[in-house]
């Protein structure tokens, strides 16, 4: 449901590929430099692989999201961030075999916390903007000769910096602007699971290296744009997922392939291979007469994120599904989204495939809502029972900053809060009247969270942690947030599946599932996009759960 920036046309993104071709071409040449061993001495530091999501420095929560060709898979150390910026830290010795060029990263930044370039030598820079560090300045590399034996590094100066790796000094070190990003804009920084301080809770153990779900497959006739959200889940032996068709219309540019929407059911024994059973529901695609949230408008004109939740009570599947108007001009085309409750007519566990009938809106736009809902209006939903209550993560997303700036004017912003109710018909009433979002898990991005419980009762969210790309510098994973009570939530962790399959997406979006299978293990399928193709495709990847991390982390958020 996250809307581009721009209205990118086809032209104009043959010309971006064209040029991101380029860049790789010119950048193919700058191979891996050739590591040096080496051997650090009298200290508890810790080294680490010079790759996306590197954990640089201890007690942090900074990573490498871009770095040059050259210093990929050169070895690290791990220096503690505020012992370095507050000129505490002990002196870090290494000893080498040879003679060596040590690569130390130097932030751009003149705050006395940061280490001067000038107190090494401009001389021995060799990659300027050669790094990205989140939530840093701009890093650029210098290369400093060491000869053979034990050595302090840089002992007599202060300040924060990186040490990239050692290479051997037998090679020829072209110096370059690589021309990276300032690391600033991914602010604020994030927690990436195996990448930080504390021990993973998920491991992330294989899966399919290329979609389950493609353009040309069985099923997918007649679905121009892919699939975004909804959500799948098991029963006995098979698969069952919901997801949002973005069908769109011919002849119609890319942009608006999420207005003419539909609802599917696809089936599948293992995850991989899918069948697609039905429609559930197909949305109008007609386009709104006027700006604001009027009746006038064909509300239903797009239907996204479908969210099946079996009723033990009723004996029969609920679908929780969004609808919204849509318009033409304006950001975002979908907008002032309403939350439909429907059932299967089928009873029993059996009857999820339906068919389905609309029982009516259970939450709208109204006088409860708050300007962070915004334009997108109630852009999504997921109920789950806590004790003998329920509660229902909502969202909303492109904010106003006062209802002044309503129905046009909106912001950047994709927020979620709760709603609770007695049972899973409703009423539905927002918490504490709507007034604040949940920041806890993010600040900036949570979209499409779905809740389940882990072994010992916790109850965790698997969400769309946010894109980096279009324009936005978030994590591109996906998330998860844990809670001990269903009400409070915890700093979300990303999981970067890509370290275990193959990466055939540029942007990551929403996971639809955090399915167990048996012995720890537990499915996720999720949907990505490939910047080069209009078809957003479907991925399944598998993960492993840390029982003895989960349950550490539930003495932490019961603390």
């Amino acid at each position: 449901m996250f809307s581009k920036n721009t209205k990118y046309s086809f032209k104009l993104k043959i010309v971006f590929l064209m040029l991101l071709t380029a860049c790789i071409q010119a950048t193919a040449q700058n191979t891996a430099w050739k590591p040096a061993s080496f051997e650090i001495v009298k200290s508890n530091y810790k080294t680490f692989k010079t790759t996306q999501y590197a954990h640089v420095f201890s007690g942090s929560k900074h990573n490498i999201v871009r770095l040059a060709p050259e210093l990929q898979g050169l070895t690290g150390i791990e220096l503690p961030l505020d012992k370095y910026k507050n000129g505490t830290n002990t002196p870090l010795q290494l000893k080498f075999k040879e003679p060596v060029t040590v690569l130390i990263g130097v932030f751009q930044d003149k705050n006395a916390e940061y280490l001067q370039a000038n107190q090494i030598g401009n001389n021995n820079e060799i990659l300027e903007n050669g790094v990205t560090i989140t939530g840093l300045p701009p890093v650029s590399v210098y290369a400093i000769p060491y000869g053979k034996g034990t050595h302090t590094i840089l002992p007599n100066q202060k300040g924060l910096f990186a040490v990239l790796g050692v290479l051997k000094s037998d090679q020829q070190l072209n110096a370059r602007d690589a021309k990276l990003p300032d690391g600033k804009l991914w602010n604020p920084t994030f927690i990436v699971e195996g990448f930080s301080d504390e021990k993973p809770l998920f491991e992330i153990i294989g899966g399919e290296n290329k979609p389950v779900i493609d353009e040309g497959m069985s099923g997918t006739e007649g679905i121009q744009g892919g699939f975004e959200g909804g959500r799948v889940v098991k029963v006995g032996d098979m698969y069952h997922m919901f997801p949002t068709e973005r069908a769109g219309e011919k002849g119609v540019d890319y942009y608006y392939d999420r207005v003419k929407t539909k609802i599917g059911h696809w089936t599948s024994k293992d995850a991989i291979h899918w069948k697609r059973e039905s429609t559930i529901y197909q949305a109008s695609g007609t386009y709104a007469v006027t700006d604001d949230d009027n009746p006038m408008n064909d509300r239903r004109a797009a239907i996204w994120s479908y969210m099946p939740i079996f009723n033990e009570k009723a004996n029969k599947w609920y679908g929780y599904y969004l609808a919204y108007t849509v318009s033409k001009e304006i950001e975002p085309n979908h907008s002032f989204g309403r939350i439909w409750r429907c059932e299967s007519t089928v009873d029993g566990i059996n009857g999820i495939g339906g068919p389905y009938k609309d029982m009516g809106i259970i939450m709208e736009p109204g006088l409860d809502s708050q300007p962070w809902e915004g334009r997108q209006g109630v852009a999504s939903f997921f109920p789950y029972q806590v004790g003998d209550k329920y509660f229902g993560f909502y969202s909303g997303a492109y904010p106003f900053n006062s209802w002044a700036d309503y129905p046009k004017k909106s912001g950047k912003g994709w927020f979620v809060a709760l709603a609770e109710s007695k049972s899973l018909e409703g009423p539905w009433l927002r918490m504490n009247k709507g007034l604040e979002p949940i920041k806890t898990m993010h600040p900036l991005f949570v979209e499409n969270p779905i809740v389940s419980q882990l072994p010992n009762g916790m109850y965790i969210a698997i969400f769309d942690g946010g894109p980096d790309g279009w324009g936005h510098h978030l994590p591109n994973m996906i998330a998860y947030s844990l809670s001990a009570d269903g009400i409070n939530w915890a700093e979300a962790h990303y999981l970067p599946i890509e370290t275990k399959v193959d990466k055939w997406w540029d942007i990551m979006r929403t996971p639809l599932c955090l399915i167990p299978e048996g012995n720890d293990v537990y499915t996720i399928v999720y949907n990505a996009i490939d910047l080069k193709r209009r078809f957003h495709p479907t991925g399944m990847v598998k993960v492993k759960l840390n029982k003895d991390v989960m349950e550490s982390k539930l003495r932490e958020l019961k603390k």
